[in-house]
């Protein structure tokens, strides 16, 4: 039995559609695993995307099988109006073609921004125009219409670089409407971390929480715990937590993460699948 979302498909459209009333208000939707789409205006922005079962298929019968927990939201053709799609590095659950295809084929001129250093790869899965993506490194900042974007490096599971010394695993900072969001990719806590996020004073910070556990056999993540302590320590006044609740051998209990921010005095909101939270001044 799938855990079921709050809401999808027509009725979270729906809910979309009624949000663009709402003027000079931050909306975010979790989509799940790590994906967010953000409205603000007429702007949208969608961080992440994984909205489909790709890899349940690609692995169903291998000894990693990824079995599936949870309802898929909504099916990624029917998103319309998004302006920017954002992949933090190279592996399926933040580079779909399953998704990214019907996202694209929806949305004619979406804007796509990518680690610099996996230009060529992204181009080979999707098919696409090399010179179509927005690529950026760490230490940079890019805007994008009304979005601007900073990078900065994630540890997946570490800060690797390419020949040239770009990063493949990337977190960003996006400004919009006078908020200022992190979403982290997929890392763990690297040196001086804290120093590089601290001063964009982040207003909502989507962290991973799954762990890193060697047996799983795959890149890890911040845990619940370093999670609630790294939103406090780099001030984010909001701090969402992601990358749970879809696969069974790679999952956290959220409940965990809302022990620790308790303890740490960390604000946080657990959203569900399909969930809207609106945040203005």
């Amino acid at each position: 039995m799938l855990k079921p979302a709050f809401q999808k498909d027509n009725v979270l459209l729906a809910d979309m559609e009624s949000a663009t009333s709402q003027s000079d208000t931050l909306h975010i939707w979790w989509l799940g695993q790590s994906g967010f789409l953000l409205r603000h205006n007429d702007n949208q922005l969608l961080f992440d995307p994984y909205l489909s079962d790709s890899l349940s298929r690609k692995y169903a019968d291998t000894d990693k099988p990824h079995v599936r927990i949870s309802e898929l939201v909504i099916e990624p053709g029917r998103l319309k109006g998004v302006d920017v799609v954002t992949s933090s590095h190279n592996h399926t659950d933040h580079l779909d073609t399953e998704t990214l295809l019907p996202l694209i084929a929806a949305n004619p001129g979406l804007a796509f921004v990518i680690p610099e250093a996996n230009r060529a790869f992204i181009a080979d899965r999707l098919k696409t125009s090399p010179d179509w993506p927005i690529g950026m490194n760490d230490g940079q900042t890019v805007s994008v219409g009304p979005f601007v974007f900073h990078g900065v490096p994630a540890a997946h599971n570490e800060l690797e670089r390419d020949a040239e010394g770009r990063c493949k695993f990337m977190g960003f900072v996006v400004e919009l409407g006078g908020y200022r969001v992190y979403h982290s990719g997929d890392t763990l806590w690297y040196d001086g971390m804290e120093e590089v996020l601290r001063p964009f004073q982040v207003d909502v910070a989507f962290l991973p929480i799954n762990g890193n556990k060697p047996e799983r056999r795959v890149a890890g993540n911040l845990n619940p715990d370093e999670a609630a302590r790294l939103g406090r320590d780099i001030g984010a006044k909001l701090v969402i937590p992601h990358h749970y609740d879809l696969f069974e051998f790679n999952t956290a209990d959220p409940a965990d993460f809302v022990n620790a921010c308790e303890q740490y005095g960390t604000t946080y909101r657990v959203m569900q699948l399909g969930e809207r939270i609106s945040l203005s001044r």
